[in-house]
């Protein structure tokens, strides 16, 4: 499913450079749920930017569904943003004038789902994260963990088979951190979503399958937490 092969990023800052990830090699199989962690500056953002097809590596290869991203087209980048990946983010991303119902089908607007067939694929996604009954709620009549699910049916609403979440829990309280976590896992487990994850927080981290954590750009341990 994800594929990067000793993958560098250098910044340059005025006449420093700074090694950002430092020939980091790693793979993500289909269905896993990753957690990548590690301190503020450990390069675990920048990865994620690189596996979200926002930004290019300097140096090291990244394959994406047995495609090389190196070699792709903007429009080519842009189509894989659209159906292939779904993101969260720590800051929940909705916009404040639109209904929860609204902020979800957003994505379908860019991708040319049919007017039509919108309402019903965005109820499907807020269903699918408990929220069906603040369809017509606005941003500022949820919960910070009801914006956060919110988030998750926007990231789902287009059958993205990879779910990048970043700090996804960093906003919420630690209740209310566990259930978005226990989410993740049943999105994980009962669709088979390919979720990963970047979070600084041990018992965040734990919610994976699998745990990488990173240190001044590099991978320190590679360590899975439940079955392969």
């Amino acid at each position: 499913m994800v594929s990067v092969d000793n993958i560098s990023k250098v910044y340059s800052m005025g006449d420093v450079q700074v090694e950002a990830l430092r020939g980091v090699t790693f793979s993500v199989r289909s269905g896993e749920f990753v957690s990548i962690m590690g301190a503020s500056g450990s390069g675990k953002s920048t990865l994620m930017n690189i596996l979200g097809c926002l930004d290019n590596p300097t140096s090291g290869t990244y394959i994406l569904q047995d495609r090389d991203v190196s070699r792709l087209s903007k429009d080519e980048l842009a189509d894989i943003r659209k159906h292939t990946l779904g993101f969260v983010f720590q800051g929940f991303n909705l916009l404040p004038r639109m209904s929860a119902l609204e902020n979800v089908k957003l994505p379908m607007l860019y991708n040319g789902v049919p007017p039509e067939d919108r309402d019903g694929k965005a109820m499907e996604a807020l269903e699918m994260v408990g929220l069906a009954d603040r369809a017509n709620h606005q941003p500022q009549q949820l919960s910070g963990g009801q914006q956060q699910r919110v988030a998750i049916a926007r990231a789902l609403v287009n059958d993205a088979a990879i779910i990048l979440a970043d700090e996804p829990t960093g906003n919420l309280d630690s209740t209310t951190s566990l259930e978005i976590m226990a989410l993740f896992t049943e999105l994980n487990k009962d669709l088979g979503r390919t979720v990963i994850q970047v979070t600084h927080e041990k018992d965040m981290a734990a919610f994976g399958g699998r745990i990488i954590t990173f240190v001044d750009g590099s991978i320190l341990s590679d360590k899975r937490t439940g079955p392969a």
